[in-house]
Formats: structure tokens, C-alpha cells, sequence
């Protein structure tokens, strides 16, 4: 077996070889094509292509297709094609790191992805040491005088960014731009979340749960945010594929005796361990989060901080520098099940000149709990405006503030904001300029929320031009005009049920967002 193996390999090489001198020979410019394509590539991942053919002499044997693997490397992914199908032709897949064995899928992928925190089922997630891994190729059945040629394209990320993977690894579960509703804030068996076992006991809960709640809520996302834990990550990759209609996004709770941070859209671990050695204070932490490409969030900020829960509110010894956070938790189903609003810090942060996003967030540590529960999961709903339903698409649409909330987590309520100068129209989370004296136009469109009162929220405080409008139809749109003085301002929509509670809440449009805007400074 041994001298069988040599032998493929030195086959391979000298095929390969002449394959590439023929190409170079015949077309002198692929080469040059090539050079220039790797280096416009993104710099978060290269990629290798491997060629070779494997031939009916190699039936039931094993072939590896080396590569090299530099130091820094976090994540290798490969994708796997091949001939010879109609001829019966079967090749099996697996990956040799340099110490052995660490996927073996058989037949049955084309694709496989192996990171620190996360790969495919039938691998193995951990380091990625440098040096010279194989693509495993197995040769279960190749007719006589049948030649396979195959194409592996390998890609090595450098980054747990999700925005800076590969392709192949953030295709979106469905295309175009939407309104896309989900929860931003769940606990699973990764940390305290909890369900009752098949004779009832309370024991760590599996993460197929909160994902199967968020699927029966109906909801297009879930961030999966365990406290300060990253092994999450490896279910997620194994229950996506199954529950295709549900993105999940891969997120942590960034857990400090100061604060809760949410930390959304990178599997790179960043160190929790704020007041110790390598982390002095919170800027150093959300620096260290926007360093490796994750956005972040206060989590229930007007939560009591004490020997209950030491660090659910944000209590940071030192000043924070707020421009670093992307979001603040606005509605947190914890905090609604005990009578604590969060909106008081959110408005202190926007009349500071803090251009933070609103969200929402179940906070669901029982996943099985029933959904007319508040903090079910999706209890707060976190509606986003997206390109698309992929990772990235989604923290876009927060990053720019096209979020609405709906709180009692319905499948059918919308609160869609514009705000209309002469010159130019944007929506909520946008930037409008308007001059001393010129009027602005501002519109809401509700729907599902008959019974209703909009209420217009200008610097923390309702609107006195602008007053309480019923809502007395399923579908309807209430404008009012605003005259501006110039100066710099945010207004916002809420819708408040006929009990008084909150229904919707929308992020603000900010009114001359240049003047003065300095962030609390």
C-alpha cells in the first residue's frame, strides 16, 4: 500500500506538471491572469486551486492532494468537483492536517470547512497548525480505463469575521431586499439556558430548540449569544442546512462584572476578562470586538447590577467611548418581565449625539417556554431592512440603523419610517440635512396595529407638533409636518397599544446629525 501510494502521488505531479507546461506553452497569458486575480483577491482569505486526475489504476486506494497552510490561518475550506459520474465513478472526500485525520465525509459533501470554533459534520474543529495539509481523496469504485479529473478550490481565512469569509460560506438563505424579523438575544446548553428532560429535569437545553422556537415564531434570524462562550458555534454549522428558512447568526454575550456586551457577526474569540491583565476597561474590549469584525450592543443597561446578577447593568468604571458600540438594547424580554424600561438609556445615549441603533432582544433561557410568554424567544422581534438574508446583510441593516422593534413579537406589525425635505428622502436610521425655516415631511406607515396610538418622539421627549394619531386601519400611513430651526435633532415613531403598552418602536431619523455631534464630548 505504501509503494502504491508513492506512486500516486508521483503520478499526480508529473500530470500536473504537464498540464500546467502545456497551458503555459499554449497560453502564455493564463498565468499572468491568475497573478493579477490573487492579488485583487480580498485580503481576508486566499485561495488555492488544485488539479489532478485520478485513474482507474488507483481503484480502492487513497489519494492526497498536498497544500500548504501558513501560520495565522483560522479557518481552511475546500470545495471538491469531479468527472466520471455516468461512468460509475465514486470518489470519497476527507482533510489531513499535518498531525492526521480530521474530516471524513465520504461521498456525500462537495464542501467542507474546518475553524477554530466551528466546522462541517464529519469534522473536526481546533487549531489550524501551519504547514502541509492533504485533500483525502478515496477511491471506492473507477472503472477500468476511466480517468476522474478533478478541481478542488481551497480557501484560507485569516479572520472569524463571517463579512470576510469566503462566498461559498455566507450565501444568503433568500435574496433581495426585505424587511427581515428575528432575535437577537438567546441562551442555549452553551451556557444557562435550560428545558425540562424526558422525566422533567431542568438540564442545559440544546440549541435545536431555541433555533426550532424561532422557527415556529416564524422568524427569518436568531443569534445563538451564549455567555462568553464560542462552542456554540460548531452545532450551528451542523443545524444550518436543516433549518434553511431561519439564518443563524453567530454571536457571544460578551459577559463583564461591568456590563453586557452582545457580539454579533465573528466566531474570533475576544477576551472577556475585563480589570485583568490583557483587558484594562471596556474601550479595550469593544476595540477589541471591532478589530475582528463583530458589531456590539449594550444589553440591558437599566438592569440592577448586584450579588443577583453582578454586571447585568452597565456599570463601567471608566468612561466609554460609545462611538465604539454599534447598538443598544432598547427592549430586552428580562427586562420587560420585570417592569425595567431600557429606552431611558438609549435616549440619553442619542440626546449625547451617540448615533446608536435601537434593538431588541428575547434574553430567552427557555427555549421551550409557550411564545405568548414575554422573553419567548423572539420576544422582542428585531426587524431589519436587509439587501438580503445573510449574515452580513444583517448587520448592515443594523449598522445603519433600518431597524424597527416589535415587542410582542407578532409575525405581521410594521412600522416603516421616511422623512422628506425638497431635496431628499431617507428612512429611519438615515442622515437628513435640513436648513433653518425648511419644512420636513415625515410619514409612518403601520400595519397590523388597528386599535393603535402613533406617537412622534422628538429628543426624548413626544412631539408638541405632532401630537397622538389613532391608527384605525390594518394598512395606513399618518404624516405630519416639522419645521426646522437648523439645529441638530432626532425624531423617532412608537406605536402604544390600547393598554398603554408599547407595540413598535422605530429608530430615529437624524436631523443635522453634523452639527455639534461629538458624542457626549
Amino acid at each position: 500500500m505504501k509503494k502504491h501510494w508513492t506512486y500516486a502521488r508521483v503520478s499526480l505531479l508529473y500530470s500536473a506538471f504537464c498540464i500546467c507546461f502545456y497551458l503555459l506553452c499554449l497560453f502564455p497569458g493564463a498565468a499572468q491572469s491568475d497573478r493579477k486575480a490573487a492579488a485583487t483577491a480580498p485580503s481576508a482569505y486566499s485561495e488555492i486551486i488544485l488539479k489532478g486526475i485520478v485513474h482507474s489504476s488507483q481503484n480502492h486506494s487513497y489519494v492526497e492532494v498536498p497544500f500548504r497552510v501558513p501560520g495565522g490561518t483560522e479557518r481552511v475550506t475546500f470545495t471538491f468537483a469531479y468527472t466520471g459520474r455516468k461512468q460509475h465513478t465514486a470518489l470519497d472526500l476527507g482533510l489531513l492536517d499535518p498531525a492526521g485525520l480530521r474530516c471524513w465525509s465520504g461521498g456525500n459533501k462537495s464542501m467542507l470547512t474546518v475553524g477554530l470554533a466551528d466546522a462541517t459534520p464529519s469534522c473536526l474543529p481546533g487549531a489550524i497548525p501551519a504547514g502541509t495539509w492533504n485533500v483525502l481523496i478515496g477511491v471506492p469504485n473507477i472503472r477500468p480505463r476511466v480517468a476522474s479529473h478533478y478541481t478542488i478550490h481551497v480557501y484560507l481565512s485569516r479572520t472569524g469575521a463571517i463579512a470576510e469569509q469566503p462566498a461559498l460560506l455566507r450565501e444568503p438563505l433568500r435574496a433581495g431586499p426585505a424587511w427581515f424579523r428575528g432575535d437577537l438575544h438567546t441562551h442555549t446548553a452553551h451556557s444557562d439556558g435550560q428545558c425540562p428532560s424526558q422525566t422533567g429535569k431542568m438540564v442545559p437545553c440544546p440549541v435545536f430548540f431555541t433555533v426550532q422556537a424561532a422557527a415556529r415564531r416564524g422568524l427569518d434570524f436568531v443569534a445563538i449569544t451564549d455567555h462568553n462562550a464560542s462552542s456554540q458555534y460548531d452545532v450551528m454549522r451542523e443545524l444550518q442546512p436543516y433549518f434553511d428558512k431561519v439564518l443563524l447568526i453567530p454571536g457571544r454575550e460578551i459577559t463583564t462584572f461591568q456590563g453586557h456586551i452582545n457580539f454579533l457577526g465573528s466566531t474570533d474569540f475576544i477576551d472577556f476578562r475585563l480589570g485583568g491583565k490583557t483587558v484594562r476597561n471596556m474601550n479595550e474590549l469593544l476595540e477589541s470586538a471591532r478589530r475582528v469584525g463583530a458589531i456590539t450592543s449594550v444589553n440591558h443597561p437599566m438592569d440592577p447590577s448586584g450579588e443577583i446578577c453582578l454586571g447585568c447593568g452597565f456599570t463601567p468604571s471608566t468612561p466609554v467611548n460609545m462611538r465604539l458600540l454599534t447598538a443598544v438594547e432598547a427592549v430586552n424580554g428580562g427586562s420587560e418581565r420585570t417592569g425595567i424600561s431600557n429606552l431611558p438609556f438609549w435616549d440619553k445615549q442619542l440626546d449625547r449625539g451617540c448615533r446608536l441603533t435601537g434593538i431588541g432582544g428575547s434574553d430567552n433561557h427557555r427555549p421551550m417556554q409557550p411564545l405568548d410568554q414575554v422573553g419567548s424567544v423572539g420576544s422582542p422581534t428585531t426587524v431589519v431592512y436587509a439587501t438580503e438574508l445573510s449574515v452580513p446583510a444583517i448587520l448592515d441593516g443594523i449598522r445603519a440603523g433600518h431597524v424597527f422593534l416589535d415587542v410582542q413579537g407578532t409575525r405581521n406589525r410594521m412600522l416603516v419610517v421616511k422623512a422628506q425635505t425638497a431635496r431628499e428622502t431617507v428612512q429611519a436610521g438615515d442622515l437628513l440635512n435640513a436648513k433653518r425655516g425648511e419644512a420636513v415631511r415625515f410619514e409612518a406607515r403601520i400595519a397590523a396595529a388597528r386599535g393603535g396610538t402613533l406617537e412622534w418622539i422628538e429628543d426624548g421627549r413626544q412631539s408638541a407638533s405632532s401630537g397622538g394619531s389613532a391608527i384605525g386601519s390594518n394598512d395606513q400611513t399618518i404624516a405630519f409636518a416639522w419645521t426646522s430651526d437648523g439645529q441638530r435633532h432626532w425624531l423617532r415613531a412608537q406605536v402604544i397599544g390600547p393598554d398603554g403598552k408599547l407595540w413598535l418602536i422605530g429608530n430615529p431619523v437624524y436631523v443635522n446629525w453634523n452639527v455639534k455631534n461629538k458624542c457626549g464630548e
